[in-house]
């Protein structure tokens, strides 16, 4: 999956999801091809929204098999990273911006046998990197300002992701690029082409009748038939 020629997969965030039907929900997501559940986690401070706790994450582990990509945005993510990591999460990916000892943190996720990401907001450069590559599987590029779901897609992310992209193949690495916010059918293909492995898609798939048929189109539209 680093090299960019492996098949780009879905990740549909249940933050767009009607909560009175979760499990249903996801589970249609998954049924039309979903590689992950992006579950995005907020905390009021960090960004200017709540959303939910482990105990969901402890929920839909019990519903479905598909990977939980557990997306922290919340403050001293060091506090909290045990209860999702005891939840069910398969990854767990916090924000560049709040971590005082990101390697710390990064390596008390991977000895949990859990997959550790790093998330980097639009204005946040590249080169917080430069130190942490050996303590990352994935890397979440924002391409909103984190906090709402659907918000429109910043086209200044895609030249990111593909000086990302670059680096990670000049390097050899085993690393995801996972982009995460606005993305839409309509973008969904130059997202992909810039270098992505996973897209966040949340609005594009749940705002509507039918999150089977979201997630199969979009996936028709970045890998083909």
């Amino acid at each position: 999956m680093t090299t960019g020629k492996n098949k780009v997969q879905i990740a549909p965030s249940i933050l767009s999801a009607d909560f009175a039907r979760l499990g249903d929900e996801v589970q249609a997501a998954v049924s039309g091809g979903a590689d992950l559940i992006h579950v995005d986690v907020m905390d009021g401070h960090f960004v200017p929204n709540i959303t939910i706790g482990p105990l969901v994450v402890s929920a839909l582990k019990k519903i479905t098999a598909v990977p939980l990509d557990v997306h922290l945005m919340i403050e001293n993510p060091d506090q909290y990273v045990d209860a999702f990591i005891g939840a069910g999460s398969d990854f767990i990916t916090v924000h560049a911006e709040t971590g005082y000892h990101l390697q710390r943190t990064l390596d008390a996720i991977r000895r949990q046998k859990v997959r550790a990401g790093l998330a980097l907001n639009p204005a946040t450069t590249l080169n917080v990197l430069e130190h942490l590559w050996p303590d990352v599987d994935l890397i979440l590029l924002m391409s909103v300002n984190p906090g709402f779901g659907n918000q429109k897609f910043i086209p200044q992310v895609w030249p990111k992701i593909q000086q990302l992209r670059q680096m990670i193949n000049d390097k050899t690495l085993d690393i995801l690029i996972e982009v995460d916010g606005g993305v839409k059918i309509d973008n969904a293909v130059q997202t992909a082409q810039a270098g992505a492995d996973i897209l966040v898609a949340g609005s594009a798939v749940f705002d509507g009748k039918n999150p089977q048929e979201n997630v199969r189109q979009l996936k028709l539209a970045v890998n083909g038939g």
